[in-house]
């Protein structure tokens, strides 16, 4: 395979495909690739009828590879595409994937699995929606709107290369206001810079709002396909109230009808830019699954799992590619094989005991409890302060008890990817809890999640 970086002068060849899928991605709008290409140094080549792009996962040493684009099945590309990482000394990371695409990988490839990273899903709104803002969920949004009407005197109008100076300075504030001031350009900065340059180009659209003559915010964006279309910047001068709200509406009003789907991007996992885009009620969160080979230990725990558990292979695999350390495994070997384990997950002083399973040809043998004993020793000398775990069912609290388990505390847990590390019912979430050194434990409820968890 021969990848070439994304030119300017690719833009046609590389939209026969990107425009075609039908998938609403913000990362298949051209501009995208191109403006960002010196952070993200996107790569692209065509092969057997699909398009492969390559690229630097956040800009690191790690690579990625974007879905294959093209029509029919995509999965035969895959050994080719391990090959092409492995010039690289790296694993095949195959991300942007559809639930439809992370499917037909499963099905084709089983030795792979899925993880989904919420921090990096686009929020897709209705058009109409954001155009209107109508209903009583959206009450909130025309307050804003009607206290700017009311407070200035403000015009619209087509965002153009001319406004650049006023475009940049304007973003120089706003990033002061958040980062502090810097002189050198960022890479946001650089991507938006070369964007104003070739803005006729790459076919942008945007829109300027001005109070009096001043710039109060901006914003442009480019299609992903001919239905949808992607607000890749948008900022505001905050001093006036509402101007984010005033130029998201504004710009959704001036947009070609054609357009019946708006994509504001991903929240990359920042409280407040989350809580911003749920505000305005997204119709749905276009997924960006990866697949992953599983290495022989990740693939004997998911066998040991299936066999124990009736958890799907979606969780399985985001525990295991999402969550999962390796150095917290407690396991017992057999013949080759992974016969018991557990977990241990640290949530802050406490130590979770996680995924405690034996095969069934197993048990019986002590393996369990074996394990138990020596994660529980290890948390001692670690400094783990509490070992907690949530019993499946009232025959495993009694054999909890005699390792010195106790109580009936509910549980709350508060992962910020949506992983549930208890039995999928809040109700049910009811933990044992045991001391780990000598200072008594009192709670009405134990709180666990990641503000709590050891990174």
């Amino acid at each position: 395979m021969e990848f070439h970086p994304v030119r300017l002068e690719d833009k046609a060849a590389i939209e026969q495909y990107t425009r075609s899928s039908g998938i609403c991605n913000c990362d298949l709008a051209f501009a995208n690739m191109y403006c960002w290409e010196g952070t993200y140094r996107s790569a692209w080549c065509i092969e057997e009828g699909f398009l492969l792009i390559r690229f630097y996962i956040d800009g690191s040493r790690h690579i990625g590879y974007m879905q294959p684009l093209g029509t029919g099945d995509f999965t035969h590309l895959i050994p080719r595409l391990e090959a092409d990482a492995r010039q690289f000394g790296q694993p095949l990371r195959l991300s942007g994937l559809t639930r439809e695409g992370a499917d037909a990988v499963r099905q084709a490839h089983p030795e792979f699995g899925i993880w989904r990273n919420r921090d990096y899903e686009d929020y897709v709104y209705n058009a109409a929606d954001l155009r209107n803002l109508a209903g009583r969920k959206y009450q909130p949004k025309r307050n804003h709107v009607n206290r700017f009407e009311a407070m200035y005197e403000y015009r619209y109008e087509p965002l153009t290369p001319a406004l650049i100076t006023e475009c940049m300075r304007l973003e120089r504030e706003w990033r002061a206001q958040h980062e502090g001031h810097r002189s050198e350009l960022t890479a946001e900065q650089c991507a938006m810079q070369r964007a104003f340059d070739h803005f006729e180009e790459l076919e942008l659209q945007g829109g300027a709002l001005f109070v009096g003559d001043t710039l109060a915010a901006f914003t442009f964006g480019s299609a992903i396909n001919d239905h949808a279309f992607c607000v890749h910047v948008e900022k505001a001068d905050t001093h006036y109230d509402g101007a984010f709200t005033m130029i998201n509406q504004l710009f959704a009003q001036h947009l070609p009808e054609n357009y019946t789907l708006i994509d504001r991007e991903e929240d990359l996992g920042l409280d407040g830019l989350r809580q911003s885009k749920l505000s305005y009620h997204p119709a749905f969160l276009q997924p960006k699954l990866t697949a992953q080979r599983l290495d022989e230990e990740r693939l004997q725990i998911r066998a040991l799992w299936r066999e124990c558990f009736d958890d799907s292979d979606d969780y399985i695999e985001q525990y295991l590619l999402a969550r999962y350390d390796p150095r917290r495994l407690y396991a017992e070997r057999r013949e080759g094989r992974i016969a018991a384990m557990l977990h241990v997950i640290p949530f802050g002083d406490t130590a979770y005991i996680y995924g405690v399973a034996t095969a069934p040809e197993y048990r019986r043998q002590g393996l369990a409890g074996g394990l138990l004993h020596r994660a529980l020793d290890a948390c001692r000398t670690e400094g783990f302060r509490l070992a907690a775990l949530i019993p499946g069912d009232e025959s495993l609290r009694r054999w909890y008890a005699g390792f010195g388990f106790a109580g009936d505390i509910p549980v709350r847990f508060r992962t910020r990817d949506a992983f549930d590390f208890g039995t999928g019912d809040a109700a049910a979430d009811r933990a044992m809890i045991l001391p780990l050194d000598d200072e008594p434990f009192t709670a009405e409820t134990l709180e666990l999640g990641d503000k709590a968890q050891n990174e």
